[in-house]
């Protein structure tokens, strides 16, 4: 036999169901792992691409339900604004205006924004910002007197810090 028939003889051996090599085994052995990876590698791959679409989906969207809501009462603020003003149509028109800021407050509720209780409360860096001080004793020192804009916060997140008066004890006269 000559170098090349003893060559093909282990291969013709493989094909006609006889055992196959160890180097058979490891070559089909590879190349199913290989093919295994390359498969994994595509559908990571598709995974990567998949979540930047849906985080910048989100982003643009996120907003979405939240607007539908709001638009709803934005309906409600335009009918009223429609309504001509007359002594007559007055009281009316302050309730209903009363009952959209009331849907207004509860639609925020719904999707976790909350009005963060500020008036009297004590003075809270965290929460406010001090736009400036009052000589009054209706209020404890470094409590707040006065409110010109609430704070708010989504669940525990303080969103928007509220601009406030803070109290300072009023010194009696006799005391100075």
């Amino acid at each position: 036999m000559s170098n090349t028939e003893d060559k093909k003889a282990p291969e013709a051996a493989a094909v006609d169901g006889a055992p196959k090599s160890e180097l058979e085994i490891a070559l089909e052995d590879a190349a199913k792992w290989k093919n295994d990876f390359l498969y994994l590698k595509a559908e990571f791959e598709n995974f990567k691409r998949n979540s930047i679409k849906e985080r910048s989906d989100l982003l643009k969207f996120g907003a979405e339900r939240i607007a539908r809501d709001i638009l709803e009462v934005m309906d409600n603020f335009e009918r009223a604004l429609d309504v001509k003003l007359t002594s007559e149509t007055m009281q009316t028109f302050k309730v209903g205006v009363e009952m959209t800021a009331k849907e207004l407050k509860e639609t925020l509720a719904k999707h976790g924004i909350q009005e963060v209780p500020s008036e009297g409360q004590a003075f809270n860096p965290l929460q406010h910002e001090a736009i400036s001080s009052e000589l009054t004793n209706a209020v404890p020192n470094g409590h707040i007197a006065r409110v010109f804009k609430k704070p708010y916060k989504l669940h525990d997140k303080i969103i928007r810090t509220g601009q406030v008066v803070v109290a300072t004890s009023a010194i009696p006269q006799g005391e100075a």
